[in-house]
Order: C-alpha cells, then sequence, then structure tokens
C-alpha cells in the first residue's frame, strides 16, 4: 500500500464513512455532535 492510499482510507474514508456503532454517523459527525452535548451541559451546569 502506498502513502497516498494509506493517506486516503485512513485520513478521508474513514472519517467520512458511516459507522453502525455510532448511529450511522461519520466518526466526525459523531465527534463534532459529542462536543455540542458537552459545551451544552456546561452551559446548563
Amino acid at each position: 500500500m502506498t502513502a497516498t492510499s494509506f493517506e486516503y482510507i485512513e485520513v478521508l474514508y474513514n472519517r467520512k464513512r458511516q459507522h453502525s456503532t455510532l448511529g450511522y454517523k461519520s466518526s466526525m459527525r459523531f465527534l463534532d455532535d459529542w462536543l455540542i452535548a458537552q459545551q451544552n451541559e456546561k452551559l446548563v451546569a
């Protein structure tokens, strides 16, 4: 596997593809949602 192929799979593809264990969200979308939820909890507390 070339460095370019590795970069595409690990950096771009895996961050965009939907994961069933994350509620069919991409890993980046899941992280964004989680961070927003954490910020909202701090505002309420």
